[in-house]
């Protein structure tokens, strides 16, 4: 069924006529209504109109029915209704119409007709025809749709359209907007003087568009409606309201008293803040609101905002169709109230609305205030005061009686700001608010908090009381990370102050936060930081009766409170860990114990709240002892007896074995252990035996074997003897001696090539030992050592590796030798490295470790070679304490073969090799595209790593190559210019820095020339036509660049459009070249490309053709990166930049920047550039606005589209023109825009240039923050007018100097600055005469006439006293002024002046008797020159630099000044240290709901829109209940130590904490020297010294006796830099007044109170001619500054002071890890904190690692620049911001200054053959500057060719980094800023040479 709409125009009729008609209506009947009439205002809708019957009803029934059939549509109407609209209908068809007026139970006969909106229009149109138009010029345009009413009421108003702009509306819908407004404000009668129209547009803020007053017509609204930029944001509805009544309604943004007030909203969402007190707020103030919803808006929240009723004042549509269908509804509705409002005005209000005056708050507290005002005129019948804080949050508000002045704000949050506003309210309006702010007082806070009697487990707390506190809030909490959330929290009444923390953890530091209550609102913290006392340790460990498997340990008791004791011994390799409890003893003996071992003990006292730290300290067990003093005896023919010594009492057993020396079997039995003798019998007679014992004991282990030889007798034998007599002989049996004089013979210290020899010496008469050693497989010959009877130990050495063999020694005595003993003993073997590790991969290195293996070496060996492509194998060696290597300047994605060798004395041992590979740097995916003729493109996927491609395509014919640099971001690239039909080889090179990858290549070919068929001739094209110049362009004299978007968000179609306007908008201009505007131009994405630069093309006609041929980039949008491109690249002398000339910018971009634009723009218009931007679609108009100049309105464009171009094309050309054609260049200077000359910039007076300038020191000034120039004697200061003033000098303008008269200044007239032509004559300047004080202006009238005035008198004469003055010299078409420190002084009469000839040079100081080039110059001091276009900048001045008139109330800060006061801040110091958590807030107000996130469109997911603004800042909360703060940031990690001992493992306990940065503690004892810190920020400038060489510091000098008396009186300059440059500043304007008469208390008063801050202890630093005076304080040291060039021949400088050292450094480069250090080992460290809560029982430990090497000290930086010295300074203000007047006059005597002859050098860069003839060459002397020092070289030794033999290496040499030629490099040639000097000559034509 056809669905009708029906939307009701309602009007109100008025009361009494219905009143008065009812009597003459019949009770009984309802009179129908008559004159039905239709009118078509829509496609599908019909306004149907009648008159309203007469006498009493209720209301209408409206019936509709299609006459075709269908539906009928019913809808009841008021009895006031006289019009409906009827929408949704279909044009072509009829319909019937039924108007019923009905009351309780009748109804009227129905008004009846019928209409078809065809018929309804073709009737219209025939009626149109009869009448003549009187509109010829609109007759072909159709009326937009919803423009046919018009309102004709003369009532006027003032309508403020507030407009949603958010994200949710999209720029499509945005549109329909734009043409719902204009409809809107078409059907008003817009004027002045009329209907004045203002729009606002928000979003997440809000922005005015333009103002009430803004425009004066109606086409210029309809114009601003048309280009309304789309905002983008959040739905901040009641936000925006508040900001149209503070903003839009306001006198000065044109709204009216006594018109009435409309505001219309329009909005597609529910608003994310309140909306509903700021609706309130504006129909309070007389403002009628209508609100229009769209799609998703919320009825319920329009009907909120409008005035009653909703039926008139609320709209609501569902989608922005359908808006054009409410326009006429609403401006009827508009045009009536607007009628109705001015009747109700003029009818009630006979005075005007006067608001009430005269805000004043008094009676301020931290909760409140009370506010007061002047009554306001009229009858007020309430007073209302709103009030909200200044940071943001919900207005509340204070109604009080009209009688009342006065009202008290409470319940208000402390120290806050406050926006107070006070209306006065009458019967039916509101008055304008009377606005004012207040700050709240700050909640006292408790002081003086003191945390004492500190336990284990607890501390008391004490602070000072605050009066009027309801209680306190104690917070404490332990600053250990994990456990800060453990917070306690305790409150008490306001009579205590002191209380006891319990229940706290030991050895813990807590924070302890007091707040003072005041109601539920509390004071600021008062924080405190104590530790509790650590659980006492026990103390005194000793270690007594130490066995092999036993110790005993006894320390001294704990504490009283101890419970017991845990014992933990391990052994320190870690292989065995032990834990013992025990009760509350002293003393412990550990059993079970390894002999010759380690061990750490640590001992616990346990307590019941935990474990303290432990006592700790370690022993080794002793050897396992051998059985002594082994000896035989009692030997018989078959047995002997073993006897020994004992030597513990633990030993278990005995093994005792023996075995024939010739040969024969071991035999061995076991003896008890409580033994120590034992009979051998069963032997063989005659025999030598090897005897061994050894000790087995109770924990089974064994000593070590002892032997001995014995032998047993032989048979005794009996020979018979043959005698003459008979007798029987008997013979005695024979006994053999043995003597043994060796015991304990022991073979230790194995190595690879040695053993080391030990036995003990029992027998003391042996003379000599024979040591005799063999292999043990006999393969080479016994070798024999002989050795003293005295020594007891030998090296046998070289010896084989991993051989056994067998060592006798045998003892000599003078009578033979005694009974040999052997052991056998065996050399280590050559063991390799073990566990080959490749870590830290990257393009170009990787790193390689290795283990150790057990075998002590001499070193390693690596050798290393590419596998898969071919190369040489490299080699190189590092030391025996290095087991890892960086290996630099490998191939990329290459494997490498690594091998390492261990050396040793013998040989090298077999290799550890494993196999390493580099990271692959190169693109993939590399394809070819665009192929044609003459050009072919290349695409790559990028690298994620690159920061750079060089891309080179070379013909496979002929071999020629282009190569270009790309961005890393840059995925494709287009090649140019080729040969058709050739092959081409392109080649892709990836680059990281300075590391490039192998090439990546692909073929392609280019087309073939195409056979053409035969053509008959053709003409030629004609040329192109070259677009005339414009008029305002005629004159201009400009570098302009244009710096375009070309990006990928451009497209190619709009990159064209772009061209076109570029071609435009050059065409436009007059002459290019070096003598008009020089055009450059870069296109700019992730990387800016120059197109050309500004000396590229010097006609129009070439400069048009580069542009068209300019090729679309492609690529992301970084705009600062190309403006910092222009001023590097572009604005050079190399690149054509002219001094003098505009300097001209104009950016044009698409989006918002993905870099930083607004520090490198507003840089460069600081230094004189003027800024154009253009943004279009989605640009950033803020940002816009950051990057162009001021005033935006002629600086920054905005278009819809790039089709919108022609917009503002005529406007922009005019605005570039104008400023290239400006004859005062736009420069910057104090924050404010000027049209002028910086003229010390131009000759090279500043800071980081004055040194390139000859003759010129740089010293203190009027204050020492700013720098003035000493110009010495013949200096001759000067440029070439060319560059200063190309275009000569205005009509009209002020010079402005800041200069000081020296006592050597001479006594003849100077030019303090002129302007001479080529023939050195003078055409304008000004000239000072020091002898005849008088000052004197001359210059050429517009006649040619040589015109000069002087001036002379009282004031004139005091500028040449000595000090420093500012001086103004006012020149206009009629006079001259003379303003001396802002001051008038004198005016007298000239003619207007000729312009002068741009050929000459300007000069500084040039003596007026000077003839030709070899001119004279007066020394002077100048801090400040300017040339200012304008007459009236000398009436603006305040003289702030001079120190006599410096208000500190109206002027700005000094320039880096510190300040004890918080009144002027210094700049923000370095970051500090990580703190550690915070402590939590007081529990404040809820701030208001954050901004809601833009609602995306429906559908598919689409890619992320651009974040939205963020929202306004909530009220800061007070929440008490505040989390705790982040913990702070980790610090970095400090350098390996040495390795320390194995530590004992920590005890399961409480988790440790990273310890963050506490508070600043007392100042600890001295501790050793640290590293190099990092450089320190940078200070307040000091006073900067005079160039010269800084000489040796000479010793104190005595006080000099006074020097004879000035010539002219003046005190000789004395002491330092600072406060005593300020002593002689103030005397000498003292001086100044008495001289004059004019000496005042006022000034007296003034000159006190600057005296009395000077400190009055200082040091003088400076020995000067003067009388002897209080010596000065050293200043602060000045800043770094950039290293200049070498200075020419100085005038001899004071001496700088020596600098004071400086801050400390950043720490260096992490090194590659070193060798360890040689020495002892360290002591044990203390043990490490308890480790985090572990299992339930101790886990055994791993296995110790290896200790780290300590990486070498990191590059060392380049030394700084030395400074002056001086003491720490303290923060006084005439040390911080001092008041200086310069250097001294005496010069130094040789004894205080060596003098140094410096070399040449100067600050002018023209050639002065362009103006000078002949052989003269006073200006020009050849400059030079320093090369950079290189860099600190590489500790890393050369790689070499690996040798085809392991050959042992003879030289040791610490390897860190490896560089091989593996891989190709590049460097990039940082241009650093230098001034060179270009001499062109004109007769040959030679190039500059440099």
């Amino acid at each position: 069924p056809m669905c009708v709409y029906f939307y009701v125009c309602l009007k109100l009729a008025v009361a009494f006529y219905l009143n008065l008609k009812c009597c003459f209506l019949s009770p009984l009947a309802v009179s129908p209504p008559t004159r039905l009439r239709y009118n078509v205002v829509s496609p599908d809708s019909v306004q149907i109109s009648w008159k309203a019957p007469k006498g009493q009803f209720t209301g209408y029934k409206l019936l509709v029915t299609p006459s075709s059939g269908g539906k009928t549509n019913q809808l009841i109407l008021q009895n006031t209704a006289t019009k409906a609209i009827i929408q949704g209908l279909i044009p072509d068809q009829n319909y019937a119409l039924q108007i019923i007026a009905f009351s309780e139970d009748k109804e009227s006969k129905p008004a009846q007709g019928q209409f078809r909106i065809k018929d309804i229009e073709r009737r219209k149109e025939t009626s149109k025809s009869k009448v003549k138009d009187p509109e010829k010029t609109n007759a072909n345009k159709p009326a937009p749709e919803g423009s046919l009413f018009t309102c004709k009421t003369p009532a006027i108003a003032d309508i403020v359209i507030l407009v949603d702009g958010s994200w949710s509306i999209g720029r499509f819908n945005f549109r329909l907007v734009r043409l719902f407004l204009e409809n809107l404000v078409s059907a008003f009668n817009v004027g002045s003087e009329k209907t004045r129209v203002g729009l606002a547009q928000y979003s997440g803020d809000p922005r005015i568009e333009w103002h009430l007053n803004a425009y004066d017509t109606k086409d210029a609204v309809l114009d601003a409606v048309r280009n309304l930029p789309y905002k983008g944001g959040n739905t901040l509805t009641g936000l925006a309201l508040t900001y149209i009544l503070e903003n839009s309604f306001k006198p000065e943004a044109g709204a009216r008293p006594g018109v009435s007030k409309i505001g219309i909203l329009i909005t597609d969402g529910k608003s994310q803040d309140d909306v509903i007190p700021p609706a309130k707020n504006l129909r309070d103030a007389g403002i009628e609101l209508f609100a229009i919803g769209v799609k998703n808006a919320d009825i319920n929240e329009l009907k909120e905002i409008a005035s009653e009723p909703d039926s008139t004042h609320v709209y609501n549509v569902a989608d922005f169709n359908f808006m054009h269908t409410i326009v006429e509804g609403l401006t009827r509705t508009v045009c009536s109230r607007v009628e109705e409002q001015e009747k109700e005005i003029k009818g009630t209000i006979v005075a005007s609305l006067g608001a009430p005056s005269d805000l004043v708050t008094s009676e301020v507290t931290a909760r409140g205030f009370r506010v007061s005002w002047t009554h306001a005129p009229g009858k007020v019948e309430k007073y209302r005061v709103v009030y909200y804080p200044s940071r943001g949050g919900q207005p509340e508000e204070v109604v009080v009686d009209g009688s009342l002045s006065t009202a008290v704000l409470k319940n208000l949050m402390s120290l806050t700001e406050y926006q107070i506003a006070v209306f006065a309210i009458y019967s039916n309006a509101a008055s304008e608010g009377l606005r004012g702010t207040e700050t709240t007082l700050a909640l006292p806070m408790a002081s003086d908090l003191q945390l004492y009697d500190v336990s284990q487990s607890s501390m008391r707390a004490k602070w000072n009381g605050v009066a009027g506190a309801t209680g306190y809030m104690i917070l404490y909490a332990p600053l250990t990370e994990g456990l800060a959330a453990d917070e306690k929290e305790i409150k008490i009444g306001e009579a205590s102050t002191d209380l006891e923390l319990d229940g706290l953890l030991p050895n813990t530091e807590y924070t302890v936060t007091v707040y003072a209550m005041f109601g539920e609102e509390a004071s600021d913290p008062l924080t405190g930081q104590e530790t509790t006392l650590p659980l006492s340790p026990p103390a005194n460990l000793k270690f007594s009766d130490v066995g092999h498997s036993s110790a005993t340990l006894t320390w001294d008791p704990a504490s009283k409170n101890v419970n017991g004791y845990r014992i933990m011994y391990v052994k320190t390799d870690g292989t065995e860990t032990n834990e013992v409890e025990v009760g509350r003893v002293s003393t412990h003996t550990l059993k079970s114990l390894t002999s010759l071992t380690e061990y750490t003990v640590a001992i616990f006292s346990l307590y019941d709240e935990g474990q303290s730290e432990p006592l700790t300290g370690s022993f080794t067990t002793k050897r396992v002892p051998a059985p002594q003093h082994l000896e035989i005896d009692e030997a018989s023919t078959d047995s002997f007896r073993i006897s020994w010594k004992p030597t513990s009492s633990d030993i278990a057993f005995y093994r005792l074995a023996w075995i024939p020396l010739d040969g024969g079997e071991s035999e061995e039995v076991v003896i008890n252990g409580d033994t120590d003798s034992h009979v051998i019998e069963g032997l063989l007679p005659n025999t030598e035996y090897e005897v061994s014992l050894l000790a087995v004991f109770d924990d089974e282990s064994e000593s070590e074997v002892v032997a001995v030889l014995g032998a047993t007798f032989a048979r005794t034998t009996a020979i018979p003897t043959t005698v003459t007599t008979t007798s029987t002989r008997t013979s005695k049996p024979t006994t053999a001696v043995f003597r043994t004089g060796i015991r304990n013979l022991v073979i230790d210290d194995e190595t690879t090539s040695s053993l080391r020899v030990i036995w003990d010496i029992s027998d003391y008469n042996v003379q000599q030992f024979r040591v005799t050693y063999l292999t043990a497989n006999g393969d080479r010959a016994e070798e024999a050592v002989m050795v003293p009877g005295r020594q007891n130990t030998l090296l046998l050495q070289p010896l084989l590796s991993d051989t056994e063999y067998k060592v006798t020694i045998t003892p000599i005595y003078s009578d033979g030798e005694g009974v040999s003993v052997s052991a056998p003993g065996k050399t280590l073997p050559l063991s390799a490295p073990r566990n080959l590790r490749v870590s830290d991969e990257w393009y170009n290195r990787l790193r390689i470790s290795w283990d150790a293996p057990p075998s002590p070496t001499m070193g390693y060996r690596i050798v290393y070679k590419p596998i898969n492509i071919p190369g040489p194998a490299l080699e190189t060696f590092v030391g025996d304490d290095i087991n890892t290597i960086l290996i630099l300047n490998l191939f990329s994605g290459t494997e490498y073969s690594v091998k390492v060798f261990a050396s040793y004395s013998t040989g090298f041992s077999d290799a550890l090799t494993g196999v390493a590979k580099t990271l692959y740097l190169g693109v993939t995916n590399l394809d070819s595209y665009q192929v044609r003729m003459t050009s072919l493109c290349a695409q790559w996927q990028l690298h994620r790593h690159a920061t750079a491609y060089r891309v080179v395509i070379e013909s496979l014919v002929d071999g020629k190559k282009q190569e270009v640099n790309l961005g890393g971001g840059t995925p494709r690239h287009c090649f140019f210019e080729l040969m058709p039909g050739t092959e081409y080889k392109i080649s892709v090179h990836t680059q990281l820095q300075e590391i490039e990858g192998p090439a990546v290549s692909i073929m392609e070919t280019t087309l073939p020339f195409p056979t053409q068929p035969p053509t008959t001739p053709s003409t030629p094209p004609p040329p192109p036509t070259i677009p005339p110049a414009k008029e305002v362009c005629k004159a201009a004299k400009a570098d302009l660049a244009f710096l375009v978007d070309g990006s990928w968000s451009i497209g190619d179609d709009n990159f064209n459009k772009i061209i076109s306007f570029l071609y435009s908008t050059v065409g436009a201009l007059d002459k290019i070249g070096p003598d008009g505007t020089q055009v450059a131009i870069i296109q700019f994405s992730d990387d800016p490309r120059t197109e050309f630069k500004l000396n590229a093309y010097k006609t129009k006609e070439t400069l048009l053709e580069a542009i068209q041929q300019i090729a679309y980039k492609g690529g992301n949008t970084k705009t600062g990166k190309a403006i910092k491109h222009a001023r590097e690249v572009l604005f050079t002398g190399e690149a054509g930049m002219r001094r003098g000339i505009p300097k001209v910018l104009v950016v044009i971009t698409d989006g918002r920047s993905q870099d930083d634009v607004n520090k490198v723009s507003k840089e460069m218009q600081l230094d004189g550039f003027s800024f154009f931007a253009i943004g279009v679609a989605d640009a950033d108009y803020s940002e816009l606005v950051n990057i162009g100049s001021k005033p935006s309105e002629r600086h920054v464009f905005f278009v819809d589209d790039f089709d919108a171009f022609t917009k503002i094309e005529d406007e922009l050309i005019t605005f570039v023109c104008e400023t290239a054609s400006a004859t005062c260049p736009l420069v910057v200077k104090d924050g404010n825009n000027f049209a002028g000359f910086k003229m010390m910039e131009m000759f090279g007076l500043v800071e980081k240039e004055f040194s390139a300038v000859e003759g010129v020191s740089m010293e203190p000034g009027t204050f020492n923050v700013y720098p003035c120039y000493r110009l010495h004697k013949d200096a001759l200061v000067s440029q070439p007018t060319k560059y200063l003033h190309p275009e000569g000098l205005p009509s009209d303008y002020t010079i402005t100097f800041l200069f000081r008269i020296l006592p050597d200044t001479p006594q003849e007239p100077f030019a303090l600055w002129e302007i001479l032509n080529e023939e050195y004559e003078p055409l304008v300047g000004v000239i000072l005469d020091n002898g005849g004080k008088t000052l004197t202006f001359f210059n050429y009238d517009y006649k040619g006439d040589f015109q000069t005035v002087t001036f002379e008198g009282p004031e004139i004469r005091k500028i040449f006293y000595g000090s420093f003055h500012k001086l103004h010299v006012v020149i206009s078409k009629t006079t001259a002024k003379i303003i001396i420190d802002c001051k008038q002084v004198s005016e007298k009469t000239i003619n207007a002046a000729g312009n002068i000839s741009s050929d000459g040079i300007e000069v500084l100081g040039r003596m007026v008797r000077s003839r030709g080039p070899r001119d004279n110059s007066a020394p002077l001091q100048l801090q400040m020159f300017d040339i200012v276009c304008a007459t009236s900048w000398a009436n603006r001045d305040k003289c702030c630099e001079l120190p006599g008139l410096r208000d500190e109330e109206n002027c700005p800060a000094l320039p880096h000044a510190c300040s004890c006061s918080e009144a002027n801040k210094g700049p923000l110091g370095p970051p500090g240290p990580p703190g550690g958590p915070g402590v939590r807030g007081a529990k404040g107000h809820r701030g208001d709901p954050g901004p809601k996130g833009p609602d995306g469109p429906r559908g598919e997911i689409g890619v992320p829109g651009p974040q939205g603004p963020p929202g306004p800042q909530g009220p800061s909360g007070l929440s008490i209940q505040g989390l705790p703060g982040p913990p702070g940031e980790k610090g970095e990690k400090g350098d390996l130590g040495f390795p320390g001992l194995q530590g004992v493992p920590g005890a399961s306990g409480s988790p440790g904490r990273d310890g963050a940065q506490g508070q600043r503690g007392l100042p600890g004892k001295d501790g050793p020297t640290g590293p190099q810190g990092p450089p320190g920020p940078t200070g307040i400038p000091g006073a900067p010294g005079v160039p010269g060489v800084t000489g040796s510091q000479g010793p104190q000098g005595d006080v000099g006796a006074p020097g004879p008396p000035g010539a002219k009186g003046e005190r000789g300059e004395r002491g330092d830099l600072q406060s005593q440059a300020m002593v002689r500043a103030v005397a000498r304007q003292v001086c100044e007044q008495l001289i004059q008469g004019k000496y005042i208390d006022s000034h007296m008063a003034r000159y006190n109170s600057i005296l009395n801050q000077i400190p009055s202890q200082s040091v003088s630093t400076r020995t000067i001619a003067g009388p002897p005076g209080e010596p000065g304080r050293p200043g602060a040291p000045g800043p770094q500054g950039e290293q200049g060039s070498p200075g020419m021949q100085g005038f001899p400088g004071s001496p700088g002071q020596p600098g004071r050292p400086g801050e400390r450094g950043l720490p260096g480069e992490k090194g590659e890890k070193g060798n360890p250090g040689v020495g002892t080992q360290g002591p044990r460290g203390p043990p490490g904190s308890t480790g985090p809560p572990g299992e339930s029982r101790t886990g055994s430990p791993g296995p110790p690692g290896s200790p780290g090497p300590r990486g070498p000290a990191g590059h060392m930086g380049p030394p700084g620049s030395q400074g002056a010295s001086g003491p720490p300074g303290y923060c006084d203000p005439s040390s911080c911001a001092g008041y200086g007047m310069g250097g001294g006059y005496g010069e130094p005597t040789d004894q205080d200054i060596p003098v140094v002859q410096l070399p040449h050098n100067s600050y002018q860069i023209y050639d002065p053959e362009d103006l000078y003839d002949g052989e003269q060459q006073l200006y020009v002397v050849q400059g030079s500057y320093p090369l950079p020092s290189p860099y600190s070289q590489s500790s890393y030794p050369s790689p070499h060719l690996a040798q085809p033999e392991f050959t042992p290496v003879r030289e040791e040499t610490e390897a860190v980094e490896l560089r091989s030629p593996g891989i190709s490099r590049f460097t990039r040639k940082i241009a650093k800023r230098s001034v060179e000097t270009l001499v062109r000559k004109r007769a040959n034509g030679k190039n500059p040479s440099r």
